[in-house]
């Protein structure tokens, strides 16, 4: 493990016992002046960035130079310290992608394990800064619905050439990421299928799996087809398949309307009739968006946590947003999923 643990005092907890709140007391001013000390000396033996290359992707799902480019773009954004934590950058950084990654960035045990020397309440201040600056530098430049032309007839020749459907150039789908049941709004939030809270993630993505569209503004209760007419998304296809314009449609799955550009399975088609065989190659190039999704999850954990997500549906949002930027940085640059 690396040299710097967590000390991840009770008194520190926003979930203590009745026990704890008792000890609290007992802990005088330079017990705690003591151990933010503590804290402080363990971080300055813990820099992230000598962490072998393996090592760092495990932990991060960054490599070191692109955790550096984050950091470039973030560091002015953030504030220079929070309270007596004397956090620096790199540090509210590499706290925070640890969150993403696993769904929790204190308590590792394992070699490969990187832990921060931080309390609780320390970590969630400092993720609400770095999640927002995270949202404002990223968010934008790596997720868009822009295509150039070139990229635009790569798409349309993939989804042709493999699947034998014109004109596609994304697929689009819903994903639902559990998240605790906020205190305001249950029933728009409650997934009645599964019996869990959740936000119903709309998602685009091209042939490459590069999330082009996300909207996680929605709770689980919505239904596909109603958050598609009105999130203003239509608007932009519409547009995009004016009259006399080449096409640019999506493959979608049957929940989504019915639609000029969105590309839905034959409905009753019968066994080995065309219809069954074109749902077949529909159904294969639909793929591509689950596949997306899986890989999304899989390279961030904490969008996949049994418990859900433990916070206010804006700021899952938010956490959803900045993975599926970060999900993009990963694939433009290669970055290998399985580590």
């Amino acid at each position: 493990m690396i040299s710097a643990l967590l000390l991840f005092d009770s008194e520190f907890s926003e979930d203590s016992s009745d026990d704890t709140e008792n000890s609290r007391s007992s802990v005088s001013a330079s017990e705690t002046r003591n151990l933010v000390a503590r804290r402080r000396a363990l971080r300055l033996t813990s820099d992230p960035m000598k962490l072998p290359n393996q090592l760092f992707l495990k932990n991060f799902r960054l490599t070191q130079n692109l955790f550096l480019m984050v950091l470039a773009k973030i560091e002015p954004m953030l504030p220079s310290a929070y309270s007596q934590a004397g956090l620096s950058p790199k540090e509210k950084l590499a706290a925070t992608l640890k969150f993403l990654a696993e769904g929790r960035f204190q308590y590792g045990t394992k070699e490969q394990d990187y832990n921060l020397a931080i309390a609780q309440p320390t970590f969630s201040l400092l993720f609400a800064h770095t999640l927002s600056a995270m949202e404002d530098a990223l968010c934008a430049q790596w997720i868009s619905l822009d295509m150039n032309v070139a990229e635009q007839e790569e798409a349309r020749l993939y989804f042709y050439k493999n699947y034998d459907i014109p004109g596609i150039v994304m697929c689009a789908d819903f994903a639902h990421i559990k998240i605790v049941a906020p205190n305001i709004d249950k029933e728009a939030h409650c997934n009645q299928k599964n019996g869990f809270s959740s936000l119903n993630v709309l998602l685009i993505c091209d042939h490459k799996k590069m999330i082009r569209y996300v909207n996680a503004t929605f709770g689980g209760a919505n239904k596909d087809a109603n958050i598609w007419n009105i999130c203003g998304i239509n608007k932009f296809f519409a547009k995009k398949n004016s009259k006399g314009s080449t096409p640019f449609r999506l493959l979608a799955d049957a929940a989504f309307p019915s639609k000029p550009w969105l590309v839905t399975p034959k409905p009753n088609a019968q066994k080995d009739s065309k219809d069954a065989e074109y749902n077949a190659r529909h159904l294969a190039g639909r793929a591509i968006i689950e596949q997306a999704i899986l890989e999304l999850k899989n390279r961030f954990k904490c969008l996949m946590m049994a418990r859900g997500l433990q916070y206010s549906p804006t700021k899952c949002a938010q956490i959803i947003n900045v993975c599926c930027a970060l999900h993009n940085i990963c694939i433009s640059s290669e970055v290998p999923l399985d580590v």
